[in-house]
């Protein structure tokens, strides 16, 4: 069975800097668990008019605004501090997602 791209977000304060660095890091963690993906990258703000079009969001600083899709922190995967655990994060939310959607 073909399984669709989970649909990515990563937002960080400005869209450009932190973000970058975080989308090669979860990128590396979705290709060593054969996970296929799309993923745009935003500013924090954009949020709330992006998320209806993803399936998970991750962040690079707190969130704290109610929003309806999964989302996690993953500044600890710039800082080198919980990776294990972020990347554990991670691939059991699309886990629960695919699940969820039969994907």
């Amino acid at each position: 069975m073909h399984k669709q791209p989970i649909k990515i977000l990563i937002a960080c304060g400005s869209g450009i800097a932190t973000s970058t660095v975080a989308q090669e890091k979860v990128k590396t963690i979705l290709d060593r668990h054969n996970i296929s993906y799309a993923i745009q990258k935003s500013s924090i703000s954009q949020i709330p008019s992006l998320e209806k079009d993803v399936d998970l969001i991750l962040v690079t600083s707190k969130y704290t605004s109610p929003i309806s899709k999964p989302i996690i922190e993953v500044f600890g995967l710039l800082t080198g501090i919980n990776t294990a655990a972020i990347e554990n994060q991670i691939i059991q939310t699309i886990t629960d997602i695919n699940n969820k959607e039969g994907k």
